[in-house]
């Protein structure tokens, strides 16, 4: 007995389309190019398609992709982290809360997320050095300064920045107040300790 290891199978979405369109399959066959023995097989989820066959079998059915995909869809992993678990990081005057991390570091957008407290004349980051990725932070407490390569900019609450990582860049808590922000980094860089 001939085992089948087709990990993707569409051809059940495909032959109840056909049935209930009451479309043969030689009429398929016949608007797709290919022959009616083929069809069959892919409808049985003997043989495997190639992509452009797939998506012309379904175009000549009228089937959406995203339907003809959407089983495939709910594989994706969702990063839970509940209150009070995530990992803290302390440096001298600059405390991050883990807020979120993608679970999978190896992943192109994975990226991590966590809350900036900065202390009045704190600063976080080097002039000396960037590093690989892109940032964004929304200040929601206090005023800083972002100096990034050669400019400075002032960020109040409520304002947005993001930008390229490998400039080197400081944010510096020029207030008179704590310094308070979301913060989100592309790929992840900081290894918190868990609680």
């Amino acid at each position: 007995m001939i085992k089948n290891n087709i990990k993707y199978e569409f051809g059940g979405k495909l032959r109840a389309v056909r049935e209930r369109k009451n479309i043969t399959l030689k009429d398929v066959a016949a608007s797709a190019g290919v022959s009616e023995s083929l069809v069959s097989q892919i409808e049985r989820n003997k043989v495997s398609p190639s992509i452009d066959t797939l998506l012309t079998l379904a175009d000549v059915l009228g089937i959406d992709h995203e339907y003809l995909f959407s089983d495939y869809k709910k594989t994706k992993k969702v990063s839970v982290l509940k209150n009070g678990t995530g990992g803290t990081l302390t440096q001298n005057q600059v405390t991050l809360n883990q807020l979120s991390r993608t679970e999978d570091l190896s992943e192109d957008h994975s990226m991590e997320a966590f809350m900036l407290d900065i202390e009045i004349g704190g600063e976080k980051g080097d002039m000396e050095y960037g590093h690989a990725g892109k940032e964004f932070g929304l200040i929601l407490e206090g005023c800083c300064e972002l100096v990034y390569g050669t400019e400075t900019y002032l960020l109040e609450k409520g304002d947005t920045v993001s930008f390229p990582s490998d400039i080197p860049h400081t944010l510096k808590n020029t207030g008179h107040e704590r310094l308070k922000a979301l913060w989100i980094i592309t790929p992840p860089r900081l290894l918190f300790a868990r609680k």
